[in-house]
């Protein structure tokens, strides 16, 4: 494992050219208005895991179950569904006057959306366009199982191998976009390319208010997996926003793609080189912009971890009856493997942990 005590918090990464400026959203309110109108929204259950955090060495332990979040099977439900939701409630509502589900299903009627995913992005995607009349393309590395393009194909999406890695693919949906004048509908972000991804990331403070609104006090420690940095960002901001500088928050990355660790090494975005990880949501080698500037303002420490670590996590989450994927475990992987880096982390006995689980075994639902 590596750790990094983030040098910038507080104050954030210097002001400077070449790096996109936005506001990651940390009130849920209007996500949760859109969320409530969706036929299949639910939340999902937090779930207390009393053993698991004896055996990982700290007080309590809290698992966000996203296993089944609106039959996807992941966090990313919430993400690019939403955002395609809001531009389809900007394209028909009437001030104050939602409109009917028949007038949604059509809102965005000869749209195609595109996007690069390393899985579950996709996924979201391809459910979202075609709820409101649109169309989805989704390129994916060629080291993306098989199991999520038939997944991707079930919702009607046409998907593209495009690369070796997901930043071929994303090249590859850039290069769509351009030619087609299709939606880029990206979870990162860069300079000129916010709006979308701020959506994306908003769509995510629903899974976080309802961990924040279920927990039965305020966690010490709340430890978030970390792709392009949407997911850490947004939760990381309904954590501040809720109980301000109390918890202590832990990015984790791959050690295999650690951009944001690296990016706040640097103090600027950089990318991240690296083999293939088998946390595939996670091996993502640049950082999303907006995700970046404000974790480097509001997050504690950066660590990383290895493969081989994250899968003794997997098998110990397996025996706590809570199957899921590397990328599914990564954060609770660094609590599990903090080791000598428990006290900088300020990991105890006493510790109150957060976690999210954010997405079931390979090929479910």
């Amino acid at each position: 494992m590596r750790h990094l005590a983030n040098p910038h918090r507080g104050h954030g990464l210097p002001r400077q050219e070449g790096l996109a400026t936005g506001r990651v959203v940390a009130d849920p309110t209007d996500a949760q208005a859109l969320y409530a109108r969706c036929p299949v929204a639910a939340a999902t259950p937090l779930v207390p895991a009393p053993d698991l955090a004896a055996a990982l060495g700290v007080g309590q332990l809290w698992l966000k179950d996203e296993r089944q979040r609106m039959g996807l099977g992941s966090f990313k439900a919430l993400g690019a569904s939403h955002a395609i939701a809001r531009l389809a409630a900007r394209a028909v509502d009437a001030p104050g006057a939602p409109a009917d589900r028949a007038t949604m299903s059509t809102a965005l009627a000869g749209t195609t959306f595109v996007c690069a995913s390393a899985g579950n992005h996709g996924l979201s995607v391809a459910a979202g366009a075609p709820v409101f009349g649109a169309s989805a393309v989704i390129h994916l590395a060629r080291t993306v199982p098989e199991a999520f393009v038939d997944r991707l194909r079930a919702r009607g999406a046409r998907v593209v191998r495009s690369g070796d890695d997901y930043e071929a693919a994303m090249a590859a949906a850039m290069a769509d976009a351009e030619a087609h004048g299709w939606t880029l509908l990206s979870d990162s972000s860069w300079p000129g390319y916010v709006e979308l991804p701020t959506l994306v990331m908003e769509g995510y403070l629903i899974m976080a208010a309802e961990a924040a609104d279920a927990v039965e006090e305020p966690p010490t420690h709340v430890v978030l997996q970390c792709g392009v940095g949407g997911l850490a960002a947004a939760v990381t901001a309904l954590v501040r926003d809720r109980w301000g500088d109390g918890p202590t928050v832990v990015v984790v990355e791959p050690s295999a793609a650690p951009a944001l660790l690296e990016s706040v090494a640097a103090g600027r975005p950089v990318a991240a080189p690296g083999p293939v990880s088998s946390m595939g949501r996670l091996d993502c080698k640049e950082p999303s912009h907006l995700a970046l500037a404000a974790l480097a303002r509001d997050a504690d420490h950066f660590v990383t971890v290895t493969d081989e670590r994250c899968d003794e996590t997997v098998a110990v989450l397996a025996g706590h009856d809570m199957a899921t994927t590397p990328s599914g475990a990564a954060g609770i992987a660094a609590v599990h493997h903090a080791g000598a880096h428990r006290e900088a982390l300020g990991l105890s006995e006493g510790s109150r942990v957060l976690a999210f689980v954010t997405e079931g075994p390979e090929g479910e639902s």
